[in-house]
């Protein structure tokens, strides 16, 4: 474990890199579409990728990474943490903390799909009432069932039964969400496309 002292210099070190990569433009753009970081610098995500090849797994400098409140901290902070070491506690302490479908969506592609309990994360996500922690179980599911993961049974029918409620939910990002979900899910073969079919059309969804 490093001392404070060496984590905090290595922080203001990778702020002061993001004055370089700042993009007025995408900045103003998101402040315009509602996305208040308390700094965002309009980074692009192949720069940070970049800066997070540079950094390399890091769990310590992660966590002191997300706890600022700059877009670009937080996105790096899911770049960098290794998925098999953080516990399913400070995940759940992210998700409490994430300000963003932007944030949402960067900590689900590049750490939550890649954890060891990813999948039991998402099952208990989809199946919350929280915004956030439904679009984080529908793009960690979806990623999961890409790679051919399939469900058990149970995991069947609690996918079916959440994604049926979500598609017909008030959240735009969650339905779009839900719906990768059950496409990529009728892609792991043909039971699993008559089911998806099957459930599509009990709320008349025509997407197959």
């Amino acid at each position: 474990m490093r001392n404070n002292e060496e984590i905090n210099e290595k922080v203001k070190e990778i702020k002061r890199s993001f004055r370089l990569m700042m993009d007025g433009v995408a900045s103003q753009s998101m402040r315009e579409k509602g996305l208040n970081y308390h700094v965002n610098w309009g980074a692009s995500i192949p720069m940070l990728k970049q800066k997070a090849a540079e950094i390399g797994k890091d769990y310590d400098l992660s966590i002191a990474l997300w706890k600022e409140n700059v877009r670009e901290c937080k996105i790096l902070a899911t770049m960098i943490m290794p998925a098999d070491v953080i516990l399913p506690e400070v995940v759940d302490i992210w998700m409490e903390q994430t300000p963003s479908q932007e944030i949402a969506e960067m900590a689900s592609f590049h750490l939550y799909q890649h954890l060891p309990f990813a999948a039991e994360k998402a099952y208990m996500w989809i199946a919350s009432a929280t915004e956030m922690q439904q679009l984080c179980g529908f793009h960690v599911l979806s990623r999961i069932f890409g790679r051919g993961q399939e469900p058990n049974e149970r995991g069947i029918n609690e996918f079916l039964d959440q994604a049926l409620a979500a598609l017909q939910g008030p959240s735009l990002a969650v339905r779009k969400a839900a719906l990768s979900a059950l496409l990529r899910f009728a892609d792991l073969g043909l039971v699993y496309e008559r089911l998806a079919k099957t459930a599509a059309k009990s709320i008349n969804l025509d997407v197959f």
